[in-house]
């Protein structure tokens, strides 16, 4: 068991718009136990920030741990020992940038899970849907239009996003075998996407039979579906049919903004996704059809994060990077620091995104109980978010369950 002190913190978690005065911090067995001034408390390890800024380990809602390369295609016929390596590379580096959880929508496994808790890697603490859900043709099914090999090949290949499900009784044993293989909920396809060769964006995918089927057995196991969305419509039909959680949600109206807001979804806007892709996309494999797309849905995205603000949704951080992108991960601070106030585009990395992956009080925050992820700030991010937006360079220390993963000399 072992016990640390940090003392003289200002924290920083998104819930106000100034920095708290300076308290002590205890750590304990990997759990915060005590926060305040003055703890008459002693420590394996004691530091004193001096009134520096600490704030809770970040939260990335939407990853792809498994996506080595910007073409999904050539990633699902990678070999699954070529992907794991990768992958692990990957999520290194995500720590690194202070992520110490992050939320997985399609790809990884039970057993990538279980190689983070084990520390065989270090890596972020893994919320996992197992293989998102998909349709022929759809968002996942990345064959092409001539390439028909039978879609069970790529069902337990690691490098590969999704599986492909047709009718009420496949989505039923597909969604049931995930969570029966470990996942922790449900991830469907449920409109066309950008970085998949044959569904336009907004088209209406899974029948309103299967997209209930899903979240059926969803909520009968206690957890929730979500669900990659673009269109107004489709998201209508989604929230209509029960799911919790919109990703990405770019072309979503005034009136479904009102609504999430007043019935109480999530949504995880990844405009970092098509900043990255528009730039690099092509440089790092994305195929030109897939490039082509990125714009239907780019400024339109941009355009809703004040809107969803002033409405008071939750919005989730989210970055749905891909192989050589991943290193712009951050960058989606300083995006929504144009149109945010930068206490809300922090909390949409802590306590929101707590909530979007359902651990609220286990992490994004910096209190009594939860983990004690933490990172320490080179400067106040109430200030500069480009203090966040700079992959960890501005970060001279970060604990993940307590355990010190980054020190800088002299901290």
């Amino acid at each position: 068991m072992t016990t640390m002190l940090i003392r003289n913190a200002r924290i920083v978690d998104g819930t106000s718009p100034e920095a708290t005065d300076p308290v002590d911090i205890h750590i304990e067995s990997g759990r915060f136990t005590e926060v305040g001034k003055g703890l008459k408390l002693t420590a394996d390890e004691e530091l004193d920030l001096k009134g520096g800024i600490v704030m809770p380990g970040l939260i990335d809602c939407h990853v792809h741990v498994i996506a080595t390369s910007a073409n999904l295609g050539l990633n699902a016929e990678l070999p699954d020992s070529l992907v794991a390596l990768r992958s692990a590379q990957l999520m290194r580096n995500m720590l690194m940038r202070g992520f110490t959880t992050v939320r997985d929508l399609g790809g990884a496994t039970r057993g990538l899970q279980m190689a983070v808790e084990e520390k065989l890697v270090e890596a972020p603490r893994l919320v996992i849907c197992g293989k998102a859900l998909s349709q022929t043709g759809g968002h996942t099914d990345y064959r092409g239009p001539f390439h028909n090999r039978d879609v069970s090949y790529y069902a337990e290949k690691l490098g590969t996003l999704g599986r492909v499900c047709d009718g009420v009784p496949e989505v039923l044993r597909a969604a049931r075998e995930e969570l029966k293989g470990g996942a922790q909920y449900i991830k469907i396809m449920a409109d066309g996407g950008v970085s998949s060769p044959s569904d336009p964006i907004g088209y209406l995918v899974f029948s309103e039979e299967e997209i209930r089927a899903a979240v059926m057995v969803a909520k009968n196991f206690g957890t929730y579906v979500s669900a990659h969305l673009y269109d107004d419509r489709a998201i209508v039909r989604a929230l209509d049919c029960g799911v919790e959680c919109i990703e990405h949600g770019n072309l979503i109206s005034d009136d479904s903004i009102a609504r999430i807001a007043r019935e109480g979804q999530v949504i995880v806007p990844t405009n970092i996704a098509y900043e990255a892709l528009a730039r690099d996309g092509a440089k790092y494999g994305l195929p030109p059809e897939s490039v082509a797309k990125i714009e239907d849905v780019r400024e339109a995205g941009l355009e809703k994060l004040e809107k969803l603000y002033k409405a008071g949704a939750t919005v989730g951080y989210g970055s749905d990077l891909l192989g050589g992108l991943h290193k712009y991960q951050s960058e989606e601070f300083a995006i929504r620091g144009r149109y945010l106030p930068a206490d809300a585009v922090i909390r949409s990395a802590t306590v929101d995104a707590a909530k979007v992956l359902r651990m609220e009080g286990e992490i994004g925050v910096i209190a009594p109980g939860a983990h004690a992820d933490l990172v320490v700030v080179d400067g106040n991010p109430l200030d500069d978010l480009g203090l966040l937006a700079s992959g960890g360079d501005h970060l001279s220390l970060i604990l993940q369950g307590g355990k010190v993963v980054k020190q800088s000399t002299g901290v």
